[in-house]
Parts: structure tokens; sequence; C-alpha cells
């Protein structure tokens, strides 16, 4: 349904300590293989060791991963070694004007970041999928600051997208909740969302 209405990536979500979305790894495996270029196929994962995320990325063999917590093991250069063809994704989760250098820092050593609304270090860890906006300006100077490309997520829907687009101006935009009725894919909000994405304001 979701590359119908013009996904180019599909995040298949790893097991998290909470949010909406998360399958098992051979469900993940199993729509992975079914999914070919130039659609790509990001694993969500809230490991944090680069020992753990090689050998989740190995168990489902998607394209991508998307790092939804911050690396506190071995570096994104192990997981680059051991998988070279893979591209990877670090999650910032923008809540305050540290998050700018924290994204100018990593930057360095990945190939892409999303700006998200989670709160890891919160009583209630929260690692994505919450619904939540976060400040677009904070988002906006990492944009500005960093070479490589930006998504922009957290609580987007197709009401508010077309405004995040025009003030961020991130590579591209990633959505959850906002295309999500009771838990599930709706076709109607996906249509909205496409159709605010590729508008003109």
């Amino acid at each position: 349904m979701a590359i119908r209405h013009g996904a180019d990536a599909l995040g298949l979500v790893g097991k998290m300590p909470n949010g909406p979305g998360p399958i098992p790894d051979w469900l993940i495996a199993e729509i992975a293989k079914t999914i070919h270029p130039p659609i790509a196929t990001f694993l969500l994962t809230s490991n944090q060791s680069s020992e753990e995320i090689i050998h989740h990325v190995k168990r489902v063999d998607t394209n991508t991963v998307q790092i939804v917590d911050e690396l506190t093991s071995g570096t994104y250069r192990d997981i680059k070694v051991s998988l070279p063809y893979l591209k990877i994704v670090q999650v910032i989760h923008v809540n305050d004007e540290e998050s700018i250098e924290e994204a100018i820092r990593i930057s360095a050593e990945v190939d892409a970041l999303l700006l998200d609304s989670g709160q890891p270090k919160g009583s209630i860890k929260t690692l994505g999928g919450t619904g939540n906006i976060h400040d677009w300006e904070i988002s906006r100077e990492i944009v500005k600051n960093v070479k490589i490309p930006v998504f922009l997520a957290g609580g987007l829907n197709a009401l508010n997208v077309r405004s995040a687009i025009e003030i961020v101006r991130p590579f591209g935009v990633d959505v959850c909740s906002g295309v999500r009725t009771n838990g599930r894919l709706d076709a109607e909000k996906l249509t909205a969302f496409v159709n605010a994405v590729h508008s003109k304001s």
C-alpha cells in the first residue's frame, strides 16, 4: 500500500521499548525480499552496539539501517567494514539546541540523519512513533549545518507536512502515526499525506 501511494522507502520496525508497528525479524526479512530498487528498505533498530546492529541487519537483510537510539558500544566504522553495502541513518531526537552539535558531530560518520521527537532519556523511553512534533527551527539549523541528507520525522501529517518542508527544507520526510488509524496504515491518510508533500504552497 505504501509503495502504491508513492513511498520511496519502507521503515520496518524491529523490537522497540514501546511505540507502534514493531514486527518480528522473520517478517522483516520476508518483506525485504519482496522489495526491489529504487525502493529502499530501512530496518529500524533500537540496538545500541555496533555488534548487535550488524547481527540484526544480517538477520533481516535490508539495504539501510535506521539506528533510533545512540550508539554506546563500538563504532559506525565497525558497521561499515562489516556491511559495506549498507546505508546508515542515525536518528537525532531533537529536544534542544544541543541536538545541533550532536548532529554535526555524528554527520561525519553516517550516510544520513533523521530528526525525530523521541525522548530516549525520559522516564518512559520513546524512540519514535510518538505523533509529537519538535522545534522545526532547530531542525532547520541542523539541515543548514551538515553536508549529508537529513530526513524529518515527528508528528507529521497531511495538515502540517507542507509547512514542515518549507521551514526545514529536509532531503525527505518520514511518517508513521500520521498515516495510521487504530494502528494500521490508512489509504486515505496516505493519499492526503503524499498529495500534501508534493503540493506547491
